[in-house]
């Protein structure tokens, strides 16, 4: 499948340039307003009560305070273009690869059966049973104890077709408590997506998941 990565140089520059051309109109225009206000005020302030230099120079922070705050959310929204970009180009050099992700199908190649889990905490005992697509149990895999974390198993799998539909399911205790486990499956990355602030991968089985749902690259 061939791989569509958008121009993100050409959509970054433009976006960023009209940010940053918004952000500085607003600016000058809120500051505008501000030294109108603050002059009006002085000439209409009571000659036997005049604002002390104190009172103005606390406005004129405050104008300074919010230009500030402005220029620093344009410049995040720029890095924030710019991680974007580093991410496509990373996710770019995925494509063909495996990636693990959240799932139960079970990857066949080679005569093996490829899966993993993720345990919320340690286990005493951790079993895996591979289901066929209607649902049956054609095999078993005691583990044993496992650390909290994410693992991996591989089962013989010789005679089953890699489209078959397998699945795997995974069950683990700690004494008589059930351990909440996460199955996890290999997917093959068909291409690489990025627009705004997102990016996501395109899955030959998955479909599309965000970049940070990939638990580990293979």
């Amino acid at each position: 499948m061939a791989t569509t990565i958008n121009p993100l140089s050409q959509t970054s520059t433009y976006g960023t340039s009209s940010v940053a051309s918004t952000a500085a109109a607003n600016d000058a225009g809120s500051a505008d307003r501000f030294l109108k206000l603050l002059v009006a005020q002085m000439k209409n302030q009571d000659p036997l009560n005049p604002m002390d230099n104190a009172e103005v120079t606390s406005q004129m922070a405050q104008i300074n305070t919010v230009t500030g705050i402005a220029k620093l959310n344009t410049t995040i929204e720029g890095l924030s273009s710019q991680f974007v970009q580093m991410q496509a180009l990373q996710g770019a050099s995925l494509v063909g690869r495996y990636v693990t992700v959240k799932g139960s199908a079970l990857t066949i190649a080679e005569g093996k059966g490829y899966g993993g889990f993720e345990l919320a905490n340690p286990a005493d005992s951790v079993k895996v049973e591979i289901l066929s697509a209607a649902g049956q149990v054609i095999g078993t895999q005691n583990l044993g104890a496992a650390s909290s974390g994410v693992h991996s198993f591989d089962w013989n799998a010789a005679g089953i077709d890699a489209n078959a539909g397998t699945r795997f399911r995974v069950t683990a205790t700690s004494g008589a408590k059930a351990v909440d486990v996460t199955p996890l499956m290999l997917d093959r990355v068909a291409s690489v997506n990025a627009g705004g602030t997102t990016l996501t991968l395109d899955l030959a089985q998955s479909g599309t998941v965000d970049y940070s749902a990939v638990k580990a690259f293979n």
